[in-house]
């Protein structure tokens, strides 16, 4: 840039966010995926900006996950998301919200 006579300037970006190994939704979608499609899901840490650094940063308590459908070549003006695998995530997502238990509130 510097040599076209252009300046540039970086400025946003994501917030790091460090999965939770031992988090209550990790074990239960771990356990719905199982019981609905009768395997265990792969689950891994990826070397990616998600929306779950910017939101953990305002809010540090919440329990996140973060999942979806196959994306194919990411982060490029190429991406597009793999349309046979939203169905599934689709399910998959629903059957999650059915199995989280409704939290207590206290009064």
């Amino acid at each position: 840039f510097e040599l076209a006579g252009a300046s540039v300037e970086f400025v946003g970006g994501y917030s790091g966010w460090a999965p939770d190994a031992d988090s209550p939704i990790l074990y239960t979608m771990k356990d719905v995926y199982g019981r609905l499609f009768g395997e265990e899901p792969k689950v891994m840490a990826i070397h990616a900006g998600l929306e779950c650094g910017i939101l953990g940063g305002t809010y540090p308590h919440w329990d996140m996950i973060s999942c979806g459908p196959t994306l194919m070549s990411p982060h490029s003006p190429d991406e597009r998301a793999y349309i046979p695998s939203v169905p599934k995530v689709w399910r998959f997502l629903q059957a999650v919200l059915e199995a989280i238990p409704e939290k207590q509130t206290q009064r």
